[in-house]
């Protein structure tokens, strides 16, 4: 897939608004006008012997509190972040040329908010999610998946399909979110906002590219 070249806007800050999650909208709402899946973002975690790990997954919600996404508490990345309580996330937006990194501090969501989002998904992923064991080794390859996801429909039948209690979302709550928008002759407009506890505000500073 082709995108067009990017406008390279320029970025100065006062074009930014002084709350990080609404210029991480804004960019938003922009990216979803001109590309696929803006939604799509890199998940970095570390494990338990400081080796860093990485994958896609998809934001499935942005609010005042952070980034919400969902997934198998069975698997990987959920056993990183139960151990550190710490991720960062990383949106790269080509048609414009922006990027966003986000690091902070991660929680489970309620089970309501998961049993919530869960319902809207279509009947074949909710089977996946009972089916799945996922990131563990699958010992007759995918005939074992297969045979997994057919238990799941013979128990559950044409009934509802509820959440497992081994799937749910994670919300990340960022102590900082940085904005990159790419320039000329690699001067690209940066910046980094940090969360200043004491004030419950944020600060704001341009970096070098």
């Amino acid at each position: 897939m082709s995108f067009p070249s990017p406008q390279r806007q320029p970025l100065a800050s006062a074009d930014l608004d002084p709350d990080p999650i609404a210029q991480f909208q804004n960019w938003f709402d922009e990216a979803a006008g001109v590309m696929p899946l803006p939604e799509a973002m890199t998940l970095a975690t570390v494990d338990g012997g400081g080796r860093p790990d990485a994958r896609m997954v998809l934001l499935k919600g942005v609010g005042l509190d952070g980034f919400r996404f969902f997934t198998n508490y069975g698997g990987v990345k959920a056993s990183q972040l139960d151990a550190t309580g710490l991720a960062a996330l990383v949106f790269f937006w080509p048609p414009l040329d922006r990027q966003v990194r986000v690091r902070g501090r991660v929680q489970r969501l309620a089970p309501e908010a998961s049993d919530e989002y869960f319902a809207t998904r279509d009947r074949e992923s909710r089977i996946g999610a009972w089916a799945s064991p996922q990131s563990h080794p699958l010992p007759d390859g995918r005939e074992s998946l297969e045979q997994l996801a057919e238990e799941v429909v013979s128990k559950f039948g044409d009934g509802d399909v509820p959440r497992p209690e081994h799937w749910g979302g994670y919300l990340i709550s960022p102590i900082e979110i940085e904005f990159w928008q790419g320039r000329g002759a690699r001067l690209h407009d940066r910046f980094l906002y940090e969360e200043e506890t004491a004030t419950g505000h944020w600060g704001i500073t341009r970096l070098a590219p």
